[in-house]
């Protein structure tokens, strides 16, 4: 059980969500202040079996600069959480003038495993440095590819800025914990979606590896997100299969961001 639900909960959470594009550095706009989005996880025949909350706040760093702290936090639900407690929060920091991420961090636990990593960007060396505070052993310096990642999370929010039509991709870059990710995003179809929040019409899109396909993408699994199309033109819907089995994640509430005085 530990292998086939904690795997999905952590590819979801790295993948609840695609990635910005990576050509130059831009103001970050994927999220406003304030903004919250909770999405009820199914797997299999556990209709409720987790929750993903997504929430975003907006402050200054040590030396005045505005940054975005992107939370994301993971848990098992209902029966499932009677036999396997699962918890865990993902945490980013978004420089708001560059759009890079600056910081990542994530810490979770099973009752028995247990993750706390940490990793920073040095993009005057094109260095990231990832730290394993529970596996010292895995801790290392990667080189940033050309490009500006950023985290996950946010990246999946901005695709509501991209206006795709069904027929049309755009390459990408994303990173998860120390690796980096080449992915291509294709706009497939437009469908009606339904939510314990409402009924979207969507865009369906797709991120597939078409270059040495690496874990979930190599073992087949495929994910999809849906993007409503009009107002804050939300991901009401992703969906993650598997060779073990099969995720979804629905919109059952969403907080839109603080309205700003003189906005």
């Amino acid at each position: 059980m530990r292998f086939n639900f904690r795997s999905g909960l952590l590819f979801l959470l790295a993948l609840t969500a695609m990635p910005i594009p990576s050509v130059r550095a831009a103001p970050f706009t994927a999220f406003g202040d304030g903004e919250t989005l909770t999405y009820r996880v199914s797997w299999g025949i556990f209709f409720h079996a987790g929750d993903i909350v997504i929430s975003v706040h907006e402050e200054k760093d040590a030396s005045g600069a505005v940054v975005f702290r992107i939370t994301t936090d993971t848990s098992t639900h209902g029966f499932i959480r009677s036999f396997y407690t699962y918890n865990n929060r993902a945490e980013a920091i978004i420089d708001q003038t560059t759009g890079r991420v600056v910081l990542m961090r994530e810490k979770g636990s099973d009752g028995k495993h247990h993750t706390d990593t940490e990793t920073t960007f040095d993009y005057g060396r094109k260095i990231a440095h990832f730290t394993d505070h529970y596996r010292p052993g895995r801790s290392r310096d990667v080189p940033i590819p050309d490009g500006d990642p950023v985290d996950l999370i946010s990246a999946l929010v901005q695709t509501r800025e991209w206006n795709l039509q069904p027929g049309q991709k755009q390459n990408v870059l994303v990173n998860f914990s120390d690796e980096f990710f080449p992915l291509a995003i294709y706009a497939d179809h437009y469908e009606e979606v339904d939510t314990p929040l409402d009924t979207y019409q969507a865009l369906m899109l797709e991120p597939r590896m078409e270059q040495n396909p690496k874990g979930i993408f190599k073992r087949g699994g495929e994910f999809k997100v849906w993007i409503s199309q009009k107002g804050h033109k939300l991901p009401v819907k992703m969906q993650l299969k598997l060779p073990f089995g099969s995720a979804v994640l629905l919109l059952a509430k969403y907080t839109p961001p603080a309205v700003k005085s003189g906005g």
